[in-house]
């Protein structure tokens, strides 16, 4: 019978069948890592798991006066910044920890690039839509969460909060005006042509907004300038 070698919280380590694994044992892993240099810390690691009292100990701690708990199972801070929502499910089994970050109608056309960083930028934290609106999430298994991760899960949550959407916007305006670009250059067009050609469609109301006034319109067509400049060298037809 294959076996696995485990922390036993009474009598250290031993080897007992995988399928009688408690799923407590495997989910603790992070916390054990603790003790990973002195062994018997081992017997006291439940002291370092949160309790419910914690949670609000610690929003205190962070954010002070501007943390207001509406149950016993949820908490709410609210600055001139951002909202950030801590929830515990009934039956104490889930923690999840939630700040909006953009309604979903800006973020439709980048859906994709967000999905592209919840597999490798946003570590224990995801973007999430619900109800029309972007939200930043962590959830984690109450029982094994330890002050110290929910400190940082909070912080990661604000740092994407404070980074908001417009680097994925930033990136889905670069991608079309390098496709403007590839198509000029495939009809042989010169840098002066694109524009004039943009100006006619921003005059005609082809592109822009239909009362678009003359001022905005040329800063419009100005940054349009910009960044034809700076990439028109770097693309290949």
């Amino acid at each position: 019978m294959t076996k696995k070698r485990i922390y036993d919280l009474k009598n250290g380590i031993k080897s007992i069948p995988i399928r009688l694994l408690n799923p407590e044992y495997r989910i603790l892993r992070n916390t054990l890592a603790i003790c990973r240099k002195n062994l018997s810390n081992c017997y006291n690691i439940n002291l370092l798991l949160m309790k419910v009292s914690e949670v609000t100990q610690t929003l205190k701690k962070i954010f002070e006066e501007y943390l207001a708990i509406p149950s016993t199972t949820s908490w709410q801070i609210e600055t001139d910044d951002f909202r950030l929502l801590v929830l515990l499910s009934e039956d104490k089994n889930w923690l999840r920890i939630l700040i909006p970050i953009a309604p979903q109608g800006d973020v439709q056309p980048f859906l994709d690039k967000l999905l592209e960083a919840n597999f490798d930028l946003t570590l224990d934290t995801r973007y999430a839509l619900y109800e029309n609106v972007l939200w930043g999430v962590f959830q984690h298994h109450f029982s094994t969460l330890i002050v110290e991760d929910f400190s940082t899960a909070i912080q990661r949550l604000i740092d994407l909060k404070e980074q908001g959407i417009s680097s994925y916007f930033n990136e889905v305006i670069e991608n079309r005006i390098v496709e403007v670009i590839k198509a000029a250059k495939l009809q042989e067009q010169t840098l002066e042509a694109t524009m004039q050609t943009l100006e006619r469609f921003y005059a005609e109301g082809l592109m822009g907004e239909i009362d678009m006034n003359s001022e905005y319109r040329e800063k419009t067509l100005a940054a349009w300038r910009y960044q034809l400049e700076r990439l028109w060298p770097e693309v290949e037809p």
